[in-house]
């Protein structure tokens, strides 16, 4: 994400910084213009001239927490060496954003609950869904799992559910059970002949 702070930070960084603090923090909906433009110490025309709109600052809101999503799990992933822990690795990634002060579950389902159907909001949150059942898909590729799609599905809802969890019962361990589920999904998957 933007830095917070910094008298260098640009109108568009404090402006992403204020948003994601928030939106994250209070939801889209619920967080007006004006108390982001206040929060970011910009001008109301900076805001416009740089997003032009609310549901654009929302969108540039999530886009960045894709980023930050994607590049954590790549970070993650690289300790590991076989497929099989690289894919395992995703929740050893989801349990460190448990474990960060103001855990507030995935913005994408937040955000996602208030969209309007068919919004560029909608849009991203399944941009984000579709991102991350491919990751799932291609690591189970790579070790060689016969249906990759399908523990894709079963890896993709151990992953939602462990961060409604974390999310509901603030409980940041809900990563390390989901890992141990997922490893008995994998060990437990056909995998190609190939292998």
């Amino acid at each position: 994400m933007p830095s917070k702070t910094g008298a260098k930070a640009s109108a568009r960084d404090r402006l992403l910084a204020a948003a994601d603090e928030l939106f994250y923090r209070e939801g889209v909906q619920t967080v007006g213009i004006d108390r982001i433009i206040e929060h970011a110490g910009v001008a109301k025309a900076s805001l416009y001239n740089t997003f032009g709109s609310k549901e654009a600052l929302v969108l540039a809101y999530l886009e960045c927490r894709h980023a930050s999503t994607s590049d954590r799990i790549n970070r993650v992933m690289t300790r590991f060496r076989t497929p099989r822990e690289r894919l395992l690795g995703v929740f050893d990634a989801q349990g460190e954003l448990f474990t960060e002060p103001g855990f507030n579950g995935c913005p994408f389902e937040m955000a996602s609950a208030e969209a309007q159907p068919g919004s560029s909001v909608e849009h991203a949150a399944d941009e984000y869904r579709d991102w991350l059942r491919s990751l799932f898909t291609n690591l189970a590729k790579e070790a060689g799992v016969a249906d990759p799609d399908a523990l894709a599905r079963q890896l993709q809802l151990l992953y939602d559910g462990a961060g409604l969890s974390a999310r509901m019962d603030r409980d940041p361990s809900a990563s390390t059970t989901a890992r141990a589920m997922a490893t008995v999904l994998f060990d437990a998957a056909p995998k190609s002949e190939s292998r």
